[in-house]
């Protein structure tokens, strides 16, 4: 009864699963997809359809965006439904039509149609995609009907470009997809949407006309038509998976044909395999090829690996999906394979052995057609390669197996005499358990053959020696028969027992290796900040995990250079080739391969993907070790790793030129933005006085002319100061300003650059304390001259026209402090440490200009004199800009400045 209820009784990891989804899904919105290939195919005008059935159904159903383009079947279907009022957008003076997510949570209505998922929003609006927006309806509990081509899921967008040459820019996330309650796939013959493109039934925006002209050709049509319908029938058969596993549905549900092959390292497997392959083809269906890698499995004498090995290359190279799974019973693994993996076909070879063997141990074939169940087995008969079978038997035992029969041997010597010197003590029957404790050594220390050997050694030791009558092998108590047959039995079972347990705690054992190896690697890729750290790590762990040589090869324009290399391995001009090969082929190459097997390295490709990023070679101790399945896997395990590292950091890098690049185009607008308005104004003035004297000089009083000379003069100043500061900035950045630094009197600073202010600052006051011991301080007077410059102006601007300025120079501990403080309005606490960034300004009393430059420039020349400047607000109201500079020339002191 117990049996029945596991086989129907769902898994726990299953129900795990089902009751996470549940709860995700629980309180969200149903997310319903109209997909198609490409535009035209019909998916707006279906899901207005379907919308108008949900409406006349009764359902609350709005239109939260759609975009009919005109066409007059989309208008007529949008008659009758609720549309709700879009939000205007203003981009570069430019009002743009979006959704209004707001408006669609305060309706919340129980279905809205969102058109065009992909879609970037205007800039200033809350989200920057429309999926992100949709994200947000669903998470208010609202359904949401939507439309998108297959092209614009992520996981696609490679392959797209590839077979377009069109990289699309929006993109949508696959995990919509995914959260989707149903799929919608709307199709239409290629023909029949050409045809629509010519009639001018598919809308098509002007400035992509060209693109869409190569994108809509007979071909890209194709492939992308299959891609969506691939993708839609991979959606269902995961979905039917799903339903099958929570409902503890055994299976197989023949929805498509899958075959499966088992490979053993036998002579007959690659017959066996070519076999199913011409199947396969014939049923036009999947099929996969596995190992069952059991813990005797490790018995295998070693043209038996490598067997193994090539079975499953050459059915790799035929299409299958290969795989290796470890189990303790070979039976149960592959019926539990078929089931998981929907296996409607289990192919298998005629059992070969004699009648005798197959009733000792039935065959694996017949255990198979037994619990197959719904799974079909086909049984293929071949004659049988005597050679070659043959060849698996082993010529001669090895010597640890010699050693350990003569060690069983001994142990049975050692149990005869302890029972001879108990023997006036002990009852014969008692002398057993001295036996059966010979066994469990040999089990422990020798294994399984030298421990049946051992119990085999045993009752004829006691038969002999201690089973009446004495000295001989007769027996007078025929009772003592059992006793003999179950210490035989007795003793042959914990001889397998202990066996057993012995390989599976090996195989536990390397797994753990090989996990603690992953986890090392894993651990040293994540701390990788550049491709030279990954490739070192990478280098290390192989090199501990498989004792072996290692070399990586990244491509640099048309040729592979070595870039990470072991001590002693060098590689001729022959490896570099195979290495080549292997990159530009994307399939590994060299030794133990099928490919350039003369190679003295195995090669494997550094795949992702998206691209190949290199090549790692390898070269182990042995031949054996390149056919060993644990070294293959965790080499694959380890290159995998490797190229997903270095494809985190290609994008780390991407993404970091990607944000230098918007920042300088932020920078480059906030300078459009910032000195438009001010260079403009002063240009104005300037052109405006000019003409008026050329037009009505003749005409104008002195007084008159006079004054359109000094205000055309003072606004070219104006113009000049900053055109001078933009040119200070670039020269700062450039490192092209050099410091002509000598002693100097900070009075002669001060009273600089209260000349150099005189006529802007005007009738302001501005009070002076410097200290009376001020001593001669190292500094470039001129651009010291230009610091305080533009910090007076800067507080002439934001201080009340009635207040004072006030300029103090005092020294302490080595040093000179100069502060200039106003009782303006000082700055936000948040942005003390942004008054010296580039174009950073705060709004200027009574519109005076400026383009947020000056104080960048200060924080630059003080910087380069080895000192500091910092803002801070006044307690009593106001802003304090200090600066500290040495007294002494020091090496700190940089006399080109970068900035």
């Amino acid at each position: 009864m117990s049996s029945l209820d596991d086989d129907i009784r769902p898994s726990p990891e299953a129900m795990l699963k089902l009751a996470q989804t549940e709860e995700v899904t629980a309180e969200l919105g149903k997310l319903k997809i109209f997909l198609g290939y490409a535009a035209g195919v019909g998916k707006t005008y279906a899901m207005l359809e379907a919308a108008r059935q949900r409406k006349k159904d009764g359902q609350d159903v709005v239109v939260g965006y759609v975009e009919s383009h005109g066409r007059s079947e989309t208008d007529a279907l949008l008659e009758g439904m609720e549309l709700l009022p879009r939000k205007e957008a203003l981009y570069q003076g430019v009002a743009l039509p979006e959704m209004d997510i707001d408006a669609i949570l305060d309706r919340r209505p129980q279905i809205v149609l969102v058109d065009e998922l992909a879609h970037s929003n205007a800039p200033g609006l809350r989200h920057e995609k429309r999926w992100q927006d949709v994200e947000e309806i669903l998470e208010a509990g609202i359904d949401v009907y939507t439309t998108v081509n297959i092209q614009h899921f992520e996981s696609l967008n490679d392959v797209v470009a590839q077979i377009t040459g069109i990289t699309v820019r929006e993109t949508v996330p696959d995990r919509l997809f995914d959260l989707a309650f149903e799929i919608k796939l709307i199709d239409i013959p290629p023909e029949d949407l050409l045809k629509r493109l010519h009639e001018g039934k598919v809308y098509i925006a002007d400035q992509a006309a060209k693109a869409i002209e190569k994108f809509f050709r007979p071909g890209n049509l194709m492939a992308l038509r299959e891609i969506s319908l691939r993708r839609t029938a991979s959606r269902v058969d995961d979905q039917m998976r799903a339903y099958m596993e929570t409902q503890s549905i055994a299976g197989p549900w023949p929805t498509a044909e899958r075959l499966l092959v088992c490979v053993s390292g036998s002579p007959s497997s690659e017959k066996l395999i070519r076999a199913t392959c011409r199947l396969a083809e014939e049923l036009k269906s999947q099929w996969s090829t596995v190992y069952i890698e059991t813990p005797t499995g490790g018995r295998h004498i070693q043209e038996n690996r490598e067997r193994i090995w090539q079975n499953l290359r050459l059915a790799e190279g035929l299409g299958a999906q290969v795989g290796t799974v470890t189990a303790t019973n070979v039976t149960d693994a592959v019926i539990e394979y078929a089931r998981r993996h929907n296996i409607t076909k289990i192919v298998v070879g005629k059992p070969n052995k004699p009648r005798w063997r197959e009733i000792l141990a039935p065959p694996v074939v017949d255990q198979i057609i037994r619990r197959s169940g719904a799974v079909d087995v086909v049984v293929v008969s071949f004659e049988q390669d005597k050679s070659a079978e043959q060849r698996l038997v082993p010529k001669r035992s090895r010597p640890f197996e010699v050693r350990g029969y003569a060690t069983s041997l001994v142990l049975i010597a050692a149990a005869t005499l302890l029972c001879e010197l108990l023997r006036p003590f002990l009852a014969p029957t008692n002398m057993v358990m001295f036996y059966l404790l010979a066994v469990v050594i040999a089990s422990v220390r020798l294994g399984r053959k030298p421990a049946i050997a051992t119990a085999f050694l045993g009752v004829l030791a006691f038969d002999f020696f201690f089973v009446p009558p004495r000295i001989t092998f007769v027996v007078a108590d025929t009772q003592y028969l059992l006793t003999f047959l179950g210490l035989f039995v007795v003793g042959g079972v914990i001889s397998n027992l202990v066996a057993r347990a012995r390989e599976r705690a090996e195989v536990m054992r390397t797994r753990e290796v090989q996990t603690a190896s992953l986890y090392y690697l894993s651990r040293d890729l994540a701390a990788s900040v550049d491709i030279d750290a990954v490739l070192n790590a990478v280098l290390r762990n192989v090199e501990e995990a498989l004792d072996a040589q290692v070399v990586i090869l990244l491509p640099e324009g048309e040729r592979l250079n070595i870039r990470a290399t072991s001590d002693g391995l060098v590689l001729d001009i022959k490896e570099q080739a195979v290495a080549d090969w292997a990159f530009r082929n994307n399939h590994p190459a060299g030794r133990a391969t099928d490919t350039l097997v003369s190679a003295d390295l195995i090669y494997l490709p550094l795949q992702t993907p998206a691209s190949v990023l290199g090549v790692i070679g390898v070269k182990l101790e042995s031949q054996h070790d390149y056919h060993s399945d644990d070294n293959r896997r965790l080499l694959d395990a380890f290159a995998t790793q490797a190229a997903m590292a270095m494809e985190r950091i290609r994008f780390s890098h991407q993404a970091e030129q990607a944000q230098i690049l918007q920042a300088r185009e932020n920078l480059e607008r906030a300078l459009l933005n910032s000195i438009s308005h001010d260079l403009r104004t002063p240009l104005v003035s300037v052109t405006g006085a000019l003409y008026s004297l050329k037009e009505e000089g003749v005409h104008l009083s002195d007084r008159a002319r006079r004054d359109l000379l000094d205000s055309a003069c003072s606004e070219a100043e104006r113009l000049n100061r900053f055109v001078g500061n933009l040119l200070d900035m670039t020269r700062i950045e450039a490192g092209a300003i050099r410091l002509n630094s000598e002693l100097c009197d900070v009075q002669d600073l001060v009273g600089c650059a209260l000349a150099a202010t005189e006529q802007r600052i005007g009738t302001r006051s501005v009070e002076i304390r410097l200290s009376d011991d001020l001593p001669l301080v190292p500094m470039d007077l001129v651009l010291m001259t230009q610091v305080m410059v533009n910090i007076l102006d800067n507080a002439h601007k934001y201080a009340p026209a009635e207040s004072t300025i006030e300029v103090t120079a005092t020294t302490d501990n080595g040093w000179l402090f100069l502060e200039v403080c106003d009782r303006g309005p000082g700055v936000p606490e948040h942005d003390l440490k942004r008054v010296f960034d580039k174009f950073y300004r705060i709004p200027i009393p009574e519109g005076a200009g400026g383009t947020g430059l000056g104080l960048s420039i200060c924080k630059g020349i003080v910087e380069a004199h080895g000192g500091r400047i910092r803002a801070e607000n006044r307690t009593d109201g106001g802003l304090r800009i200090v600066i500290s500079l040495p007294l002494e020339k020091t090496g700190e002191i940089n006399h080109g400045i970068s900035y």
